[in-house]
């Protein structure tokens, strides 16, 4: 989704529910320098805060392209001049390694750590470890922070509201002439993020099974939060390779736990989780961890998504 982003008033935004977020600017030419306050985001859950925040007031640019892994992403010189030119820089310490340090090296006054503004914890793969299991990449990279916590909040609606909340501080701080709208949009914001956490507390509650496997293990909060076990079948590394040992385990449970299902998602390869599901004749489907919003995903911004992700979930579990 390749459009210019739209600016919405606060209220509007308001009585839209904060419906499909538009594509943020990747042109430097929209960043720094403009009547509006500009943030730049690391990646698209950030984006989004910054978006529905910000409002009319905030120009955002994403260093993330739609449809690239956040964690590849390697930060140009053209984005370098973005940041140095930006009022804030919003980003998830422990994700992306290249923002980390581009952020870093920046004389950028306004710096909001998402990983700061709520507890990150170690999910490992899923809670479990796995002898034999390959941990990381041929390029030896992986999702975790250096404390080996997990930094995929956004897929727990009570932690990414904490993190709005604190953004929103941020936000009206370094941009005090436009706070009582910040705050606002703020409040509507963890509204409806509350609104989700209910959706899926009420939706999940009552299911045959509580276990599900990934393609990699980056819902670890969404299953804590809400009384469900994450298998990954790689990790939390999505490049990394599950020994012979784990697909025949993952078989067992498979059969042991009544899993149907095996997820993968719409930004890393899904050949390895279709493998073992042909070999446990199980079945496939998409679970999003909406790291950023393509053609492929199941709704145009992250509510929609997550309500797929939902569906899907419950589906899987056999919901009553």
């Amino acid at each position: 989704m390749n459009v210019r982003r739209r600016l919405i008033p606060a209220a509007a935004a308001a009585s839209l529910g904060f419906g499909a977020l538009t594509a943020c600017s990747s042109d430097s030419a929209a960043t720094g320098n403009t009547d509006k306050f500009d943030v730049v985001a690391s990646f698209y859950p950030m984006a989004f805060l910054a978006e529905q925040i910000g409002g009319a007031h905030a120009n955002v640019t994403s260093l993330t392209e739609p449809g690239q892994e956040p964690h590849d992403l390697e930060i140009s010189t053209k984005q370098r001049a973005q940041l140095e030119e930006a009022d804030a820089a919003l980003y998830l310490k422990g994700l992306q390694p290249a923002v980390d340090e581009a952020v870093g090296q920046t004389g950028i006054k306004t710096k909001i750590d998402a990983a700061t503004l709520t507890h990150l914890e170690d999910h490992g793969t899923g809670g479990h470890t796995h002898e034999g299991e390959e941990g990381h990449s041929e390029e030896g990279h992986s999702e975790e922070d250096e404390h080996g916590r997990d930094p995929h909040v956004w897929l727990d609606p009570v932690k990414y509201a904490e993190i709005a909340q604190g953004v929103g501080k941020a936000f009206e701080k370094a941009d005090p002439d436009h706070a009582a709208d910040y705050k606002k949009n703020t409040e509507a914001l963890v509204t409806k993020l509350k609104g989700l956490d209910g959706d899926f507390e009420n939706g999940l509650k009552n299911t045959k099974s509580k276990v599900f496997f990934t393609n990699h293990a980056a819902f670890g909060y969404l299953a804590e939060r809400y009384g469900l076990t994450q298998e990954a079948i790689s990790g939390v590394d999505p490049d990394s390779e599950p020994s012979g040992a784990r697909v025949r385990e993952l078989q067992q449970e498979a059969k042991a736990d009544g899993v149907t299902t095996v997820f993968y998602e719409t930004l890393v390869s899904d050949k390895t989780a279709k493998t073992l599901a042909r070999d446990a004749n199980l079945k496939t489907d998409v679970l999003d961890p909406i790291e950023g919003i393509t053609a492929k995903s199941r709704g145009d911004d992250y509510f929609q998504v997550m309500e797929a992700n939902l569906k899907a979930l419950r589906t899987a579990l056999g919901a009553k």
